[in-house]
């Protein structure tokens, strides 16, 4: 279970990144072409590392999203540091989130015929 502290870090970081990925603060035109979604942001106990669920607008080339940000990852940390106040700015680990994946699956489940029987009885 994270403590507050890795919640309000991981929240701050997730704002801020959100923000620099919106303006196009990084000068990559690779980067700049996807429209990103940052989901949530976990941080370590230490709060060194933080793990950055995110995906691409549409889900679409979502692991070229992936390895343009890990190949901008020390530039994102730059203007993060730059922006909050942290006594060690923490390294970035990308992941794609499947969030919306897994919410789909259950709406799927939810809708399946079987489910509904048992729902109305």
């Amino acid at each position: 279970m994270p403590s507050q502290r890795q919640l309000r870090v991981g929240e701050l970081i997730r704002r801020e990144l959100a923000d620099i990925l919106a303006r196009q603060e990084i000068h990559d035109p690779e980067l700049n072409r996807f429209s990103i979604t940052v989901g949530e942001v976990q941080m370590t106990s230490d709060l060194k590392i933080a793990t950055v669920y995110m995906l691409p607008l549409g889900g679409d080339q979502a692991d070229d999203a992936l390895e343009v940000l890990t190949r901008n990852a020390p530039n994102l940390r730059r203007k993060i540091n730059k922006r909050i106040s942290l006594k060690f700015s923490p390294s970035f680990r990308f992941k794609i989130d499947d969030t919306f994946d897994r919410m789909d699956n259950v709406r799927r489940l939810f809708q399946t015929d079987m489910l509904q029987r048992d729902v109305q009885n």
